[in-house]
């Protein structure tokens, strides 16, 4: 690791220069700096900015705050109140005040002491500050859904690639036991041939008075907007109840929540899932206030291969409660030949029960065992290994939820070709693939 050597050498260099200048004093390197008191050693930590601090940033910011090889110097976001919180926490932990705020998150990007990003700005702001992130060499940590456009997706995928950093995508239901046995039960066979996948997630909200008001004064709304088009500032719009469901900033809970049990039905469907898909469906939209991204919708995903994933918000499909048991706001279930799994964050069923219990031989696939996910990233950030929510993966989820939110828009049947990313024969559909954005940023 080109970049953790250079780290290394810094620190013994500034340990030498300032024992070199402590004439008439020893020079002591302190037991927690070289990490003999069972600490990291300054020179072996991963070092942390934290884009996006609200309640989803700084609860990730938590995480990497309780890994002893990294440290979090640097946080970032456009609330002032948010900002200074996050600040505090981060020096109240460290029993210190070298936390940076910035407003800015290019400053913090420019810092070369900074191997890990965390973004976890509202939706629209997502591929920017990645890309910003992977071009300054730095890995990265990004929130989901990962954008408001394909196009957007396919760009920070190339440049994940070209400059080689580790990408950790936040469906941190991969490092779940449950989901990852779900998904194993279904790769290995053991429900016999797969043939439907039923995915749910939360609806969208609707509301927000549409009424324009002063800009509070601990926000910058011009920093807040971004690429996103200019509208006048109403009350609480750049709260979180709000902006997941405006389709300036997000694209709702169809990609805000649904990406987490699509993402564990492409894990678990692997190789079965195979196009082209043919897509279509309905949602139910709101009728007031400012808030426009669908409220619930039912789409179906039929796969080249013959496996259809049903796909849609809350309530679900009745038959699936009748069927699946402790059904949830949310779930994915693998349905085969031979019998079933349901996986949600309040556990896992299965018909027969014996399918749980099942053993796994030696040329059955595994999948990646991961706890906590922004403890599979550092170790990725050492190794160089591929995260278990990496950005080819990630891309393949996020476009599901995108062509789910373009189909029930247009509430037309469409084709989607998974090899060249683009719809066929449709250039309505292909034109939703891109979003301009407000000058001057662009990808």
């Amino acid at each position: 690791m080109k970049k953790r050597e250079f780290n290394r050498r810094r620190f013994l260099k500034r340990a030498a220069g300032a024992a070199a200048g402590a004439v008439g004093f020893p020079y002591v390197v302190s037991s927690s700096a070289l990490g003999s008191d069972g600490s990291v050693a300054a020179s072996e930590r991963i070092v942390v900015g934290c884009v996006g601090v609200g309640p989803q940033g700084s609860g990730v910011m938590r995480n990497f705050l309780g890994q002893k090889d990294a440290r979090v110097v640097a946080v970032c976001d456009v609330k002032s109140h948010v900002l200074k919180a996050a600040q505090e926490r981060v020096n109240k932990h460290y029993k210190n005040n070298d936390c940076t705020a910035y407003n800015d998150f290019r400053k913090l990007m420019a810092r070369k002491d900074i191997d890990v990003i965390l973004s976890a700005t509202t939706d629209h702001w997502h591929v920017l500050t990645a890309l910003a992130a992977v071009r300054s060499g730095k890995d990265v940590y990004l929130e989901k859904p990962m954008s408001l456009s394909i196009e957007q997706d396919q760009a920070l995928r190339r440049a994940v690639h070209r400059y080689g950093r580790i990408f950790q995508f936040g469906t941190q239901q991969r490092s779940g036991r449950n989901f990852r046995l779900a998904c194993e039960l279904a790769l290995n066979g053991k429900l016999g041939k797969l043939h439907t996948i039923n995915v749910w997630s939360p609806g969208s909200s609707e509301g927000g008075d549409p009424t324009p008001v002063p800009v509070p004064e601990w926000l910058d709304y011009e920093r807040w907007l971004g690429p996103a088009p200019f509208t006048p500032y109403t009350k609480d719009r750049c709260v979180n109840r709000l902006w997941w469901h405006i389709s300036d900033y997000a694209l709702g809970f169809i990609a805000g929540w649904g990406i987490h049990p699509v993402d564990i039905a492409l894990w678990g469907g692997g190789d079965r899932l195979t196009g082209p898909i043919t897509l279509e469906g309905k949602g139910k939209w709101p009728t007031k206030g400012v808030c426009n991204d669908a409220l619930n919708w039912d789409i179906i995903l039929k796969y080249g291969s013959g496996v259809t994933m049903n796909f849609t918000g809350w309530p679900c499909r009745e038959e699936w409660k009748q069927k699946y048991g402790k059904v949830q706001s949310h779930g994915t279930a693998f349905e085969g030949a031979d019998g079933w799994v349901h996986v949600n964050r309040g556990g896992i069923t299965a018909e027969p029960k014996e399918l749980l219990s099942a053993e796994f031989g030696p040329n059955d696939k595994r999948l990646t065992v991961s706890n906590n996910h922004v403890r599979n990233l550092l170790d990725c950030v050492k190794t160089r290994a591929k995260a278990i929510a990496h950005i080819d993966d990630a891309v393949q989820g996020d476009i599901i939820c995108q062509i789910s939110d373009i189909a029930i828009r247009l509430e037309q049947k469409l084709v989607w070709d998974m090899k060249k990313e683009r719809f066929i024969n449709n250039d309505t559909a292909n034109r939703r693939l891109s979003r301009v954005m407000r000058t001057p940023w662009k990808l």
